[in-house]
């Protein structure tokens, strides 16, 4: 089914150049069914579930990915959508395969951010053609995504940390850059945000520099986050255990992700 939500050529430029553009609209016609999905995900949490608050800070930050079988809702939207083909023009691809699903929640009065950090480091995909949906199904303001524009074309990419402990998700430093604090100097980082309403998304490449501000509304601030793949996205290794792991895969260097796995869901005929 296609997505009533048109793109324009405008919106293809900026994802090639700042690797983040906002997409209004585009889940709005399935907010029911991804708010419904959220709430059996969080009353049924899968193996990778996180609670990433330590002792004694205020409210809730729930994740959980790798979803989408499990619940009929995400399946549904994913398959349904039509929200494949708006990922192939983003990309530029003649295909977009699934990777996976993620449902991020902060409760109101969770002050935690989300820490800054690029995707693609903890991924085994390799590859340009990569695109992250981030849709918030509560409207949002001081809590929504923020991506730091040209962040894709960096060098180095951004060393990985884990969120609760903050330590290195790989021992090898020598091949990322520290994460950096956009914040500090605004005039060397350009960081995008931007209000949004329920069913609206920012695209963004899996190279992008991306966090959060910490939810301190009154209103639970629930977003869920679709992750897929075009033409050129192939497998990797990489210097340690990924996120998510995908155990016992089977892939090696160079190879598309398996089909069997990761299907395609859209195509350019």
């Amino acid at each position: 089914m296609p997505n009533p939500v048109k793109i324009n050529r405008s919106q293809i430029d900026h994802f090639a150049s700042d690797g983040a553009v906002l997409i209004k609209g585009l889940f709005r016609d399935w907010v029911e069914k991804i708010r419904s999905g959220i709430e059996r995900n969080m009353a049924e949490p899968g193996p990778y579930a996180a609670e990433n608050l330590k002792p004694g800070e205020p409210g809730r930050f729930f994740d959980d990915y790798c979803n989408w079988r499990r619940i009929p809702e995400f399946e549904e939207v994913i398959r349904e959508s039509g929200v494949g083909q708006i990922a192939a023009e983003l990309m530029q691809s003649k295909r977009a395969q699934i990777f996976h699903d993620h449902v991020l929640v902060k409760e109101p009065g969770t002050s935690k951010p989300t820490p800054w950090h690029q995707d693609a480091p903890y991924y085994f995909v390799d590859g340009k053609q990569t695109i992250s949906f981030w849709s918030p199904m509560d409207p949002v303001s001081e809590a929504t995504i923020r991506c730091v524009a040209g962040s894709h074309h960096w060098d180095k990419p951004v060393l990985p940390t884990r969120w609760l402990s903050e330590k290195d998700f790989y021992p090898d430093r020598e091949s990322y850059m520290p994460v950096p604090d956009p914040d500090s100097d605004p005039v060397t980082y350009r960081v995008l945000e931007w209000a949004m309403e329920p069913g609206d998304a920012v695209a963004f490449d899996f190279r992008v520099l991306h966090g959060a501000r910490g939810n301190n509304s009154r209103v639970r601030r629930r977003a869920f986050s679709l992750r897929l793949v075009g033409d050129d996205a192939r497998y990797i290794t990489r210097p340690g255990p990924t996120s998510p792991p995908f155990p016992g895969h089977g892939m090696i260097d160079g190879q598309r992700l398996r089909e069997d796995w990761f299907p395609t869901i859209f195509e350019t005929q």
